[in-house]
């Protein structure tokens, strides 16, 4: 079969048909459909009834497209036990069976579901306009799903159909095509997806792998013809300690399904088009013959753009030189000389390729490139590593898969120690734990908490370190206000210097401070749960009577406002530097809408919260009005409006909403500052009364963006990068929420080099006596290029 076959329809062939005198979508039991009988889903999308394949008198009960490309069946029962006549019929018992007999009441097929009797069981069968068949359990107020077809997949993967494995009962959906057009019975081709490492698709014939698809790469399965965005569907990938699975859902009228061709080894993709008919709406599955399971073998890489195709990787030869001169390279590669973990082997950087087999892999979603690399340097196993993300986040780790027996017991000697260690360290802090919380309580009423602090719960001090009134006042020379570093309507801040020598800012919340107690817990509640690079760390509290104070790690540079708004101060950040803060702020701030286990919207993103480290490395602070959020985008509604005017967006300085959208205002209006040097609730110009997005929105729109840029940054700007930052920034200070992008977005705008959307005009911005102001209301999908391998 041609490479040029995976573009051909598919009809599941010519059915001899009965007539059809059912049209209910619902049965309920022990009422038999017979054959000729048929049951019609309510839209009439879908048909379940008795039908012959192709040439075959063979009886089988299946469900096919009524309406358009007629006949074409999408599911198959009883796929190998066919009934040699008409005499079938298909019934629901009582306990919720579901049954197909033939004419001497032989069971052919049976479904193997059934629920506990009693006087109140009500049991019926439905064909869902989905092409789901379910048999409902209608007893109780909800109705709850006793068994259902779409769990028992064929060859075809509808919309909504789950693909994968259940990893708690071991249940598996996958796809085996047909025998034949003739015969429905599983055929030599399985398609699964393996959850083993790092969850790939494989397509298999007997026990031969024949192709594969991925892993996930944050928007698809690599090599797999599903786009993602695309108009007509949704991609879903779900991988938790439950299950492991793919689908995908309709966005438009169109149906669609996925077939494992029954006389190839391909997966396609088909949809409906107006004139009701079959067509291809995507690329082939392999787009070329280097789609093949292992074809170049290990270590080796393969094109079509040369001859022969097998090409060792650089520091490896063929395994089997005779073969690779005959254009066979599936032995694969080895290495020129053996690897020396302790001497410090290296890694070599590949771009452009598909990812290798991740059966031998793990992964971890909240590392960054870093850090994967220093995981993979401490395990002399590890053999490569990448971002797991096609957005540049995540740690994917490749592990020697031809490791020896005795390296297998040592790591399991290993691991069994380390779990020991474990379990002695969690018997430990378990005890720890009971002794801690009455300590807690008591020292409070020790130091004679007022009541407001009745809220603080003390068990959200479990995460973090104590510290006691007196170390702090030794630290801080008893608060002495030359120590003062900042000041905020929760208190003064200042430096202090622990007995360890390590430097902290102690950021005291007094007794007069209106959101002191509530900014205090909200601190505790979510910045001590969070670990990022760009994120300030809480090193631990204090509470002491009425003083609650926060202890943090010192930034030598104090904050941002400091450096980029005093004239002089400011020639310490060269654009470089800039550059650096404003990719590391959206860093950031994208861990927390999307990477950390809390999801947080900060609501007060300000020059003044973003702290400096000795490199000029930015650390966002202050969490104390931030809040937690669950799902994608939520928006929520206050009456009580807080952050910094300035910052905050117009839906929310209006009407009280705030969404993950409002940090991203709040990250435009800091480009735009860090840019120009200038603050945009203080920027006046002679001629117009913009605010700093006015300006620079009318600086765009005249193609002049670059006159925006401070003066001290005149020597050292890289004019295509201060261009893009800007254009970056109007996009995220768009008037509407729904116009500004994500911070994921916002990340692959800086570093790409692609053609970027268009701004609409700001908000808050006035021109010319009319205000603007509403009162009433590109990196290639396919391969993660970033691969490194020693």
């Amino acid at each position: 079969m041609t490479f040029q076959s995976m573009i051909m329809l598919f009809s599941c062939a010519l059915f001899l048909l009965g007539s059809s005198s059912a049209t209910s979508d619902t049965i309920p039991a022990l009422q038999a459909i017979k054959d000729g009988d048929t049951l019609v889903s309510n839209g009439q999308t879908y048909e379940l009834g008795f039908f012959s394949p192709g040439k075959s008198q063979n009886r089988y009960l299946g469900i096919w497209y009524k309406k358009i490309s007629t006949g074409t069946v999408v599911w198959v029962a009883n796929r190998e036990t066919p009934i040699t006549d008409k005499s079938g019929m298909l019934k629901l018992s009582t306990d919720g069976n579901l049954q197909i007999l033939s004419g001497n009441s032989t069971k052919i097929w049976s479904s193997n579901s059934t629920v506990s009797m009693n006087d109140n069981l009500v049991v019926v069968l439905q064909l869902l306009d989905t092409g789901n068949l379910i048999v409902w359990d209608n007893s109780s107020r909800k109705q709850s799903v006793i068994w259902q077809s779409f769990d028992y997949l064929g060859n075809t993967l509808l919309p909504g159909m789950k693909f994968g494995k259940n990893k708690v009962t071991g249940r598996e959906w996958s796809m085996t095509s047909w025998k034949s057009p003739d015969d429905p019975s599983p055929g030599p081709y399985y398609h699964w997806l393996d959850p083993t490492g790092y969850p790939q698709m494989f397509v298999r014939q007997g026990s031969v792998i024949l192709w594969r698809f991925g892993p996930w790469n944050g928007h698809k399965f690599q090599g797999l013809p599903l786009e993602n965005p695309n108009p007509l569907y949704s991609i879903v990938f779900v991988d938790n300690e439950v299950e492991t699975y793919y689908k995908f859902e309709l966005k438009t009228s169109a149906v669609q399904r996925i077939v494992i061709m029954p006389d190839d080894t391909t997966v396609q993709l088909h949809w409906i088009d107006q004139i009701q008919d079959w067509a291809m709406y995507s690329i082939a599955a392999v787009k070329d013959g280097c789609g093949r399971y292992g074809l170049c073998g290990p270590y080796g890489s393969c094109s079509m753009n040369r001859y022969p195709p097998c090409k060792c990787m650089e520091g490896f030869r063929p395994r089997v030189p005779d073969e690779w001169d005959r254009a066979n390279g599936s032995s694969g590669c080895v290495r020129n000389r053996a690897l020396d973990c302790g001497s410090g082997d290296g890694f070599k950087k590949i771009s452009g390729v598909m990812f290798p087999d991740t059966r031998w892999s793990s992964y971890n979603h909240s590392m960054t490139l870093v850090e994967c690399e220093t995981a993979c340097r401490m395990n002399c196993n590890c053999t490569a590593y990448a971002n797991s993300d096609i957005s540049g986040s995540g740690c994917l780790l490749w592990f020697d898969s031809q490791s020896s027996f005795s390296k297998k017991i040592r790591v399991l000697a290993v691991v069994l120690s380390a779990s020991s260690a474990v379990l002695l360290f969690a018997a430990v802090y378990a005890y720890i734990k009971k002794k801690k919380i009455p300590l807690m309580k008591e020292r409070g009423n020790l130091y004679g908490l007022n009541k407001k602090s009745n809220n603080v719960q003390m068990e959200d001090l479990d995460e973090l370190p104590s510290f006691c009134l007196r170390e702090i006042a030794k630290a801080t020379h008893n608060f002495d206000v030359n120590n003062k570093i900042g000041e905020g309507g929760f208190g003064p801040v200042y430096k202090g210097v622990l007995e360890d020598g390590r430097e902290i800012a102690v950021k005291r919340l007094s007794e007069t401070s209106k959101q002191g107690l509530e900014e205090f817990m909200n601190e505790i509640r979510t910045i001590a749960k969070l670990q990022h690079r760009n994120l300030v760390k809480l090193l631990g509290y204090c509470i002491h009577g009425n003083e609650l104070i926060l202890i943090y790690e010192y930034m030598i540079n104090k904050s941002l406002d400091l450096i980029i708004f005093d004239e002089t101060r400011s020639t310490m950040l060269d654009w470089s530097k800039r550059f650096n803060i404003i990719h590391g702020m959206a860093r950031g701030i994208l861990y927390l809408h999307q990477d950390s286990r809390l999801q947080i919207i900060h609501r007060d993103l300000k020059a003044g919260n973003i702290l400096l480290d000795a490199n000029m490395n930015p650390k966002i602070s202050d969490f104390g009005l931030a809040r937690k959020f669950v799902g994608f985008d939520v928006t929520a509604k206050t009456k009580k409006v807080v952050g910094t005017h300035g910052y905050i967006p117009p839906e929310y300085a209006l009407y009280g909403r705030f969404s993950i959208k409002s940090d991203v205002f709040s990250f435009g209006v800091l480009v735009l500052e860090i840019v120009s040097g200038k603050k945009n609730r203080e920027f006046s110009l002679d001629g117009h009364n913009d605010n700093l997005l006015g300006h620079a929105w009318r600086l765009y729109k005249k193609g002049r963006s670059i006159e925006l840029i401070s003066a001290s940054l005149h020597g050292s700007c890289v004019v295509s990068e201060v261009l893009r930052s800007i254009q970056v920034g109007l996009l995220c200070v768009q008037h509407h929420a729904e116009d500004r992008p994500t911070m994921l977005s916002v990340v692959l705008m800086l570093v790409s080099e692609g053609v970027l959307p268009q701004p609409k005009h700001p908000a808050f911005y006035t021109e010319e006596g009319r205000s603007e102001l509403e009162s009433a209301s590109s990196v290639d999908e396919d391969t993660i290029t970033l691969l490194y391998a020693r």
